[in-house]
C-alpha cells in the first residue's frame, strides 16, 4: 500500500546524546502464537510496510495481541528501550474536547478514519534500522519501512500531516484528531460540496481512509468517545455501560483501569473528585464505603447529563464550591430561551496542603484552577461568577500581591470577571451540581480583614 509522499511527511527518529543501542533478551512463545506470528509477517512483507534486516545495532521483541474475532494476531513491538533513547516532539496536539465542541451544533456529519493510518507515513531511511524486531524460531529479523505504532511521537508526526493537508479546512469544514476526521456543515446544502473539497484532497495525497469505519451524511455520530450531533454532546452509551456493568474493584490494576473510564467522562460527572475520592485509598477503605462510592457512580451515568457546548456573543455563568476535600465548578450558558445549559463539570481532591487553606482560600482555589483547565473556553466570554462571596472583590482589592493568593489574581487577570451572588437555582443541571457541592459557610465579606489576609 503506497503511502504519503516522503516530501510531505515521514517519521523521524533521532537519539538522545549518551544513549547506545540496547538489544533485548529473546523472549518464548507458543508454536500456535509462532504460526500466527509468521502468517502476520508475510502479510506484512507483502504490503511493505516491513523488510527483512541483517547487522541490527538495535533489536526489540514482538508482543503479539490476538484478534479474537478472526483468530489472528496483530504485532506490537517491545519499543520501551528505543523511545527511551528518542526525544519528545513537541508539536502541539489539538485539544480533544474543543474538537468534540466543534463538531457538536452541524447539521450535517461525515466521520472517516484512517485505513491503516499509522502506516501510510514512510520512515526517514536514516532510522529505519532503528525499528529491527526479532520474530520467534526460524522467521527472522526484520525493520520497518512505514511508522509503525508503539514508537514514540507517532501521534504528533501523523497530526502534523493532517494539518498540513487539511491546512484551510479546519476549524471550519473539518476537524481532525490523529486519524479520526469529521467533515461538518452547520446547513445541510453545503456537505455535499464540503465532502468533495475533503476527498479530493485526501486524492491528490494518497491518503486513505477505511471504507467500513466512514459513514456519510448523518445527523448525529461518535467522535473522539463521544455522541455528537446538531444539540449537544452526550456520553457514548457504550463506555457509559462498561462502567454500569463493572464488577467492583479488587485490585490497584483494577482499579486504575475503572478510574480511567470515569476520568474520560469527567467533564460530564459533577464533583467526578468526590464521588471517586473512596477509591483513592481502596486498600484501606471497609468494602462497603466504596461500593456505596461505586453505585453512586453507576447511578449517576445511568442518566448522564447532556452537554452544549458554549455559543460566541453569550457570556458564560461559572458556579464555583468547595469543601474540605474537594473543589468543583460548573460552567453554563443561558439558549435562546433563556434556560441553562451546562457545558462543562470540573472537580479535582485537595492536596493534604490545600486541605489546610481558609475556606475563601478554597472558593479562590476553585476558581483558579477553572480559569486554567478551561481557559480555552472561557477567554472569549465575560464569565459571570456565581458563588457565596464576591471572590473577585476578594483578591482584586487587595492593596500586595503576594504568595498563592497573589499567583492565582495574576492568572485571572486576562479574563473578563462579573459577581453575581448566588441565589435561585434555575436549571436543573445546576441544583444537582449545588447538592453535589454543599461547600461551606464563609463569614461576610464586610469581616474579612483582606489587608491583613495571610497569603
Amino acid at each position: 500500500m503506497p503511502g504519503l509522499d516522503r516530501q510531505l511527511v515521514e517519521h523521524k527518529l533521532p537519539i538522545k546524546d549518551g544513549y547506545l543501542p540496547v538489544k533485548q533478551a529473546r523472549r518464548r512463545m507458543s508454536m500456535d502464537t509462532e504460526l500466527k506470528v509468521k502468517e502476520e509477517i508475510e502479510r506484512l512483507l507483502k504490503a511493505g510496510f516491513i523488510r527483512p534486516t541483517i547487522y541490527a545495532d538495535w533489536l526489540a521483541n514482538i508482543v503479539p495481541v490476538l484478534k479474537r474475532k478472526i483468530g489472528a494476531v496483530r504485532i506490537c513491538v517491545d519499543y520501551r528501550n528505543l523511545n527511551e533513547a528518542s526525544p519528545k516532539d513537541e508539536y502541539p496536539m489539538p485539544m480533544a474536547d474543543m474538537l468534540v465542541d466543534r463538531a457538536a451544533h452541524n447539521q450535517m456529519l461525515s466521520f472517516m478514519d484512517g485505513n491503516a493510518g499509522y502506516n501510510q507515513i514512510m520512515m526517514a531511511e536514516q532510522d529505519i534500522h532503528t525499528t529491527v524486531f526479532m520474530c520467534p524460531g526460524h522467521i527472522g529479523g526484520f525493520e520497518y519501512t512505514v511508522m509503525p505504532f508503539g514508537l514514540r511521537n507517532t501521534g504528533a508526526t501523523y497530526q502534523r500531516a493532517m494539518n498540513s493537508i487539511f491546512h484551510d479546512m479546519i476549524g471550519h469544514s473539518l476537524e481532525v484528531y490523529i486519524d479520526d476526521v469529521v467533515i461538518k456543515s452547520p446547513e445541510e446544502g453545503n456537505h455535499v460540496a464540503s465532502l468533495r473539497k475533503a476527498s479530493l484532497r485526501m486524492r491528490q495525497q494518497k491518503l486513505k481512509m477505511n471504507p467500513k469505519k466512514c459513514v456519510f451524511g448523518v445527523q448525529a455520530g461518535n467522535f473522539l468517545g463521544f455522541l455528537v450531533h446538531q444539540r449537544s454532546i452526550e456520553v457514548d452509551r457504550n463506555k457509559a455501560k462498561s462502567i454500569i456493568e463493572a464488577l467492583l474493584p479488587r485490585n490497584k490494576k483494577e482499579l486504575q483501569s475503572l478510574l480511567g473510564k470515569i476520568n474520560f467522562l469527567r467533564r460530564f460527572i459533577s464533583n467526578s473528585a468526590g464521588k471517586i475520592q473512596p477509591f483513592s485509598s481502596l486498600l484501606r477503605l471497609k468494602q462497603e464505603q466504596h461500593q456505596q462510592a461505586f453505585q453512586e457512580i453507576k447511578h449517576y451515568l445511568s442518566n448522564p447529563p447532556v452537554l452544549s457546548p458554549p455559543k460566541r456573543g453569550r457570556p458564560l455563568k461559572l458556579y464555583v464550591s468547595a469543601s474540605e476535600v474537594s473543589i468543583g465548578s460548573l460552567l453554563v450558558q443561558d439558549n435562546k430561551e433563556g434556560k441553562e445549559q451546562a457545558v462543562y463539570y470540573l472537580s479535582r481532591t485537595l492536596t493534604e496542603v490545600e486541605r489546610r487553606y481558609s475556606a475563601i482560600e478554597r472558593l479562590c482555589l476553585a476558581l483558579y484552577f477553572t480559569a486554567v483547565k478551561l481557559r480555552h473556553y472561557m477567554l472569549p466570554h465575560t464569565i459571570y461568577i456565581i458563588a457565596k462571596i464576591d471572590l473577585i472583590k476578594y483578591m482584586l482589592t487587595r492593596p500586595m500581591l503576594r504568595g498563592r493568593i497573589g499567583k492565582w489574581t495574576l492568572a485571572l487577570t486576562e479574563f473578563t470577571f462579573k459577581y453575581v451572588p448566588q441565589k435561585a437555582v434555575k436549571g436543573q443541571a445546576v441544583a444537582d451540581f449545588l447538592a453535589d457541592h454543599p461547600g461551606e459557610e464563609i463569614e461576610n465579606m464586610d469581616s474579612l480583614d483582606i489587608a491583613n489576609a495571610i497569603c
